[in-house]
């Protein structure tokens, strides 16, 4: 959310900004919904000073022996007056939040600017893609052929974008979970934290995900409870309304939760294979700093990331994202595509954010620094990694000619193996 005086001070400037992301800032009714509310918020602080000059006048002709029926019906009449004027007030400051809510985030100054995902700029490329002497299989057959992917149970059981997982199948998406927790805090310095799955709506509300994205979330019926779309929610309300000790920032957290998402508005697409899921796993990657500290700890946050595909020997490339095609909430993002050979092309992997302190305003998260002096935080995420598209990357860049799958050596004491094969049908 934005900070109000400075929406006010600035207006004109973010509104420019917030039209390079494709968002209208309606300037004028902004302003006149502001002239309103300061009208009848000085209305109400004169008639306030008023009616309590006239019960002070009140006061002496009471001690002179004088009637004051007429002054004492008067006073009443402010005060009803008064309190019309606070609800006005209020309304109009609710009508405010409302707005700001709803309002995305101001790119940095050093996001491209852009009219769609074409106009995300590569900044990095790690790697090449493996030559085959075969051709190469996407893993919605290779999966199904070597029996640790199954689709089509999965469909019985729930619906459409679900995926069961077999033997090596399920023991890979495991080792993957343990290898990117294991790296992030042995060497990044993450703290593992292992939160709740279902989060009430405050949660939501603080990350940027309610109330404009309520058709993306799956909500619980009876209960104020939402299955958690990624770790980013709960993790970043661990601190909601608390101050942070500026001394111990940067905070980094990291987190391993299954996530759910209706993927309302994607239907039609990536409907093969597991890319696009309802229920996912994933490593997050979390961080709190000061203001001065969050964009270099969006570099090193995003270094992370890359690291883990590094390590496991898959090809990728990462892209600053243009300010079309960013999210609500980020103020910078890098996207890290790794390369799918089954499907020809890279795929998303991890997104990585810094939201300076439009999360933090919203949920209430500051710190006090070294002269006791509080002020919001700056809240950062990033994927360390999608485990599902991990897995995917995995099963397509390293197939091998007789339909097997080698596994990474960085996973192989993971996997206590080094191949995935043919499995046995169980039924």
């Amino acid at each position: 959310m934005h900070e109000l005086g400075n929406f006010r001070s600035h207006l004109d400037a973010i509104a420019e900004r917030l039209a390079a992301r494709g968002f209208h800032l309606d300037v004028e009714a902004f302003r006149a919904l502001d002239t309103k509310r300061r009208a009848v918020l000085t209305e109400s602080e004169q008639l306030k000073a008023q009616r309590n000059a006239e019960s002070m006048e009140i006061g002496k002709l009471k001690k002179a022996g004088a009637d004051t029926a007429g002054q004492q019906q008067k006073v009443r009449e402010t005060g009803e007056r008064i309190a019309g004027l606070e609800e006005q007030v209020k309304a109009i400051e609710e009508d405010f939040r409302l707005q700001l809510a709803s309002i995305p985030n101001v790119p940095h100054e050093s996001v491209p600017v852009g009219r769609s995902a074409e106009d995300n700029v590569e900044v990095k490329k790690w790697g090449e893609p493996p030559a085959f002497g075969f051709e190469p299989k996407a893993h919605w057959d290779l999966g199904p052929e070597l029996g640790v992917l199954d689709l089509e149970r999965a469909s019985k059981i729930t619906g459409a974008r679900f995926a069961v997982y077999w033997g090596p199948g399920a023991r890979l998406e495991r080792a993957l979970i343990n290898f990117m927790l294991d790296l992030h805090t042995r060497e990044h310095g993450y703290t593992e934290v292992l939160p709740p799955f279902l989060i009430n709506s405050a949660s939501l509300y603080g990350t940027g995900q309610l109330p404009k994205f309520a058709d993306d979330l799956f909500k619980c019926e009876k209960f104020d409870f939402w299955l958690a779309p990624t770790a980013e929610v709960p993790v970043t309300n661990l601190f909601r309304d608390e101050t942070l000790d500026g001394g111990k920032l940067p905070l980094r957290l990291c987190a391993y939760t299954p996530c759910f998402r209706s993927e309302a508005g994607s239907y039609g697409r990536d409907v093969r294979g597991i890319i696009r899921q309802h229920q996912f796993q994933k490593v997050e990657l979390v961080k709190f700093t000061r203001p001065e500290q969050s964009y270099d700890e969006l570099e090193s946050l995003t270094r992370a990331a890359e690291q883990v595909l590094e390590r496991l020997g898959l090809p990728y490339r990462t892209v600053v994202l243009c300010t079309a095609d960013m999210g609500f909430s980020s103020a910078k993002t890098y996207d890290i595509e790794v390369w799918m050979p089954g499907q020809n092309c890279y795929r998303e992997i991890s997104s990585c954010s810094n939201f300076e302190g439009f999360q933090a305003r919203r949920a209430n998260i500051r710190f006090r620094g070294a002269k006791g002096k509080t002020e919001y935080a700056h809240t950062l995420n990033g994927s360390g990694l999608a485990v599902g598209r991990t897995w995917v990357a995995i099963v397509e860049n390293c197939q091998q000619a007789d339909g097997s799958v080698a596994i990474p050596k960085a996973l192989q004491p993971y996997m206590n193996a080094e191949v995935i094969t043919k499995q046995g049908s169980l039924a």
